[in-house]
């Protein structure tokens, strides 16, 4: 029989930390024995699409190369 798992505030508050602020992402608990023992969060970064095709073609190239 599984062991119930209990969340205190302690726990609580350390989620809420790791979900504060997250805009794209995910956050992953780990639980051992009925037991918190891991909180991983991943975070993503959305940017703007890169500029149209059309740009492009006619050497509006915003990209410069480095040398």
């Amino acid at each position: 029989m599984p062991k119930p798992l209990h969340i205190d505030q302690f726990w609580n508050d350390r989620i809420s930390d790791q979900l504060n602020g997250l805009e794209y992402g995910s956050v992953l608990i780990t639980v051992h024995d009925g037991r918190i023992v891991q909180i991983d969060r991943t975070e993503r970064k959305r940017f703007d699409p890169p500029a149209s095709a059309e740009n492009r073609r006619n050497g509006d190239n915003p990209i410069k190369s480095v040398k």
